[in-house]
C-alpha cells in the first residue's frame, strides 16, 4: 500500500500531463516545416522542374521578344529580358510554392495526415508547419534566381536586395496559402492541376509579368489594379531596379505596396485556419 501511495503522491497533475500532451505552437510547425524541406530536397525533380521551367520561359520569351517589345517608360522597357526578370521571380515563386501544396493531397492519400489531424496539435500548427515550408521552399528557389541578376545587367543594391528578400517571402507565404486552401480540398492532384491552369496562371499573367498595364486593354487595367500579385510584382520591381527606376514611375509605392501584400498574406493564413477547422469530403476517401 505505501508503494502505491508514493506512486499516486508521485504520480504528476493533470495540468502537467496536458502540458506534455500539448506542445505549443512553434514545435509541431517547425518540425512540419522541417519535413517538407527534407522532403523537397530528396526529390530533384521537383528542384529542376519548380527553377528550370521558369528559367527557360525567361530565356524563351526574353530572347523571342526582345526586338519587338517596346517599353513605354517602364522599368527595364529597354530589354525585355531585364523587364522579364522580376515576373519570372514571381513565377519561381508561384510554381515552388503551389506545388509544394500537392505534399497535402499525398500526405492524406498516405495516411499521414489523418495521424497529424489526431494528434494533440492545434490545427493553426499544422496550417502554419505546411505553409511556412512552401514559403521557405520558393524563397530559397527565387533567392537563387536573383543572383543570377548581373548576368542581364542588372546590379543589385543593398537596400534593393534586402527588399527584394522581403517581398519574396511575403509574396512566398501568401501564395503557399493559397494553395494550402485549394490542396486541403482536393483528393486529387489531377484536379489540383486543373484549378492551377484555370485560376492561378491567369492570376500571374494578369500581374504585369508579361507586359506593363500601361500598355494593356482598358477593361484588363483595373483586373490588374485589384490583382494582389501585381502589387508583389510592383514591390519586386522597385527593389530590382532600385537605383535605375525613372523618376515618376507609374509602379505603386512602397505602402501600398506593403499593405496590400501583407493584407493578402494575412488573410491567405487566416483562410488556411478556416479551410483546415472543418472536415473536407476528401477525408472520406
Amino acid at each position: 500500500m505505501g508503494s502505491v501511495d508514493t506512486l499516486a503522491v508521485a504520480a504528476p497533475p493533470p495540468a502537467a500531463l496536458d502540458v506534455v500532451r500539448r506542445p505549443g505552437l512553434m514545435l509541431p510547425a517547425l518540425s512540419l516545416c522541417w519535413r517538407e524541406l527534407v522532403r523537397f530536397l530528396r526529390q530533384r525533380h521537383r528542384i529542376v522542374g519548380a527553377l528550370g521551367t521558369p528559367i527557360v520561359f525567361w530565356l524563351l520569351l526574353g530572347l523571342g521578344m526582345g526586338h519587338s517589345f517596346k517599353g513605354i517608360g517602364v522599368p527595364g522597357g529597354e530589354d525585355y529580358l531585364k523587364f522579364f526578370f522580376p515576373g519570372t521571380i514571381l513565377m519561381i515563386l508561384l510554381f515552388t510554392a503551389i506545388f509544394s501544396t500537392i505534399s497535402i493531397i499525398e500526405d492524406r492519400r498516405e495516411g499521414f495526415l489523418q495521424s497529424v489531424l489526431v494528434a494533440p496539435v492545434s490545427r493553426m500548427s499544422i496550417v502554419l508547419g505546411k505553409v511556412l515550408g512552401g514559403a521557405v521552399l520558393a524563397f530559397g528557389q527565387g533567392l537563387i534566381f536573383l543572383a543570377l541578376a548581373p548576368l542581364v545587367g542588372l546590379h543589385l543594391t543593398l537596400p534593393g536586395f534586402f527588399a527584394a528578400c522581403a517581398m519574396m517571402f511575403i509574396i512566398s507565404f501568401a501564395l503557399t496559402g493559397l494553395g494550402f486552401c485549394i490542396a486541403w480540398r482536393m483528393s486529387s492532384t489531377q484536379g489540383f492541376h486543373a484549378i492551377m491552369n484555370l485560376f492561378l496562371m491567369p492570376l500571374w499573367f494578369l500581374s504585369g509579368a508579361l507586359f506593363a498595364p500601361q500598355t494593356a486593354w482598358a477593361g484588363l487595367k483595373w483586373i490588374m489594379r485589384i490583382n494582389p500579385l501585381s502589387y508583389g510584382l510592383a514591390g519586386l520591381q522597385r527593389a530590382v531596379y532600385w537605383a535605375d527606376l525613372p523618376h515618376g514611375s507609374a509602379l505603386p509605392g512602397w505602402g501600398a505596396i506593403l499593405s496590400v501584400s501583407l493584407v493578402f498574406a494575412a488573410a491567405m493564413f487566416w483562410l488556411c485556419g478556416v479551410v483546415a477547422s472543418g472536415r473536407v469530403s476528401a477525408d472520406l476517401l
